[in-house]
């Protein structure tokens, strides 16, 4: 990690990306930053290089590492609980590394292909009782861990490195985005809520699914506003940045409309449609995952669900708690800043060690206390 007296936190969104620059010694001072729509992929570099361009001039340092922020239709969550009998003995933090390392290589193991990004705690059990923190004091002779992972496919975690490594730029850390933004935001509800986050990107829907304040899952559909974008496309016979804009202001004044040769009400049929599509797959995950039918509440989130504020949601069938979460590139941001700083309590670090002659190691556990 460099000397630099600034983190730098990356969004890298498929149709925008962001950036901030954090202060290390005043936590007031941040700098934000983020790109134009990206209609075209080949657009990305040159995007790319004037954020780190207004980076480095604001913060007088030359950008060398960030920490990424990124989803991935591929990404995926995988819940596991693993067990260990002691002896009647006072629990110290090497059971409990014995055991995360043996999930976690079982994780590895089976899914070969992916890189484990997150690993959560979800619950300790030790003898017959549930905890939501280690009690390190207490003697027991059985524990159980339930955990989950959160994984980002190798070849993702490959090509971003790549990416910024044509920049002179390492990654120091890589955040889920989706899973950064759901723990952030989760703290403006009720901790007894049944709550799950969707968050409707470009091209992927993902839903961070809550239980008693407890995550249980992220789950993924391949399946986001640039749909939308394309059924307005096909249907209304416009180009695809044509019908971008559209989207975005099909609740604007008719005048916006008065050139084309469709109706208002058409655009929100094709809209609309697409939306309770997703909407519907996003509930079938969350009753899968909650195992319940009723009582939970669905906040939509991200650029994909900017069409649909509160002000629209009653033009769905749904009879769901639905709430619409208007985002910033401030709220993004400082998202994944506390992530990286160690907001979520019940998440392990995964700290590389120094190379030695035997191989790479990992130390797995610092706990965030």
């Amino acid at each position: 990690m460099s000397n630099n007296k600034h983190q730098i936190y990356f969004d890298f969104g498929l149709s925008k990306l962001r950036a901030s620059a954090f202060n290390k010694v005043n936590l007031n001072e941040v700098f934000y930053t983020q790109s134009k729509f990206i209609f075209d992929q080949i657009e990305v570099d040159s995007e790319i290089q004037k954020i780190i361009t207004l980076l480095e001039n604001n913060t007088n340092e030359y950008v060398d590492d960030i920490n990424l922020m990124v989803d991935d239709n591929k990404m995926l969550s995988i819940g596991i609980s693993v067990s260990k009998k002691i002896d009647d003995i006072e629990l110290k933090q090497e059971d409990i590394r014995f055991l995360v390392q043996e999930a976690k290589q079982q994780i590895l193991k089976h899914y070969n292909s992916q890189n484990i990004v997150h690993i959560i705690i979800n619950n300790y059990k030790i003898n017959h009782s549930d905890y939501d923190y280690l009690p390190l004091d207490k003697k027991c002779n059985f524990i159980s861990l339930d955990i989950l992972f959160i994984c980002l496919p190798e070849k993702t975690i490959q090509y971003f490195k790549k990416l910024f490594y044509r920049f002179d730029i390492s990654i120091n850390q890589i955040i889920c985005s989706s899973y950064a933004k759901a723990l952030n935001y989760k703290e403006n509800f009720s901790l007894n809520d049944n709550i799950s986050f969707i968050d409707i990107g470009f091209s992927k829907t993902s839903i961070t699914t809550y239980l008693n304040n407890k995550i249980i899952s992220l789950d993924v559909l391949p399946i986001g506003g640039n749909h939308i974008t394309k059924d307005i496309s096909q249907i209304l016979k416009v180009n695809l940045e044509e019908a971008e804009n559209l989207k975005f202001n099909f609740d604007k004044k008719e005048t916006f409309l008065n050139d084309k040769n469709f109706q208002l009400d058409m655009l929100k049929k094709i809209i609309f449609a697409r939306i309770e599509e997703i909407l519907e797959l996003c509930v079938c995950s969350i009753k899968l995952n909650l195992n319940i039918i009723d009582q939970y509440k669905m906040v939509l989130m991200g650029d994909g669900a900017k069409i649909l504020d509160n002000q629209y949601k009653n033009e769905i069938s749904f009879t769901n708690n639905i709430d619409f979460l208007e985002e910033t590139i401030e709220d993004i941001c400082l998202s994944g800043y506390k992530l990286g700083m160690g907001s979520n309590k019940h998440e392990v670090t995964v700290v590389p060690k120094k190379q030695v002659k035997q191989g790479f190691f990992e130390k797995l556990f610092h706990f965030f206390k």
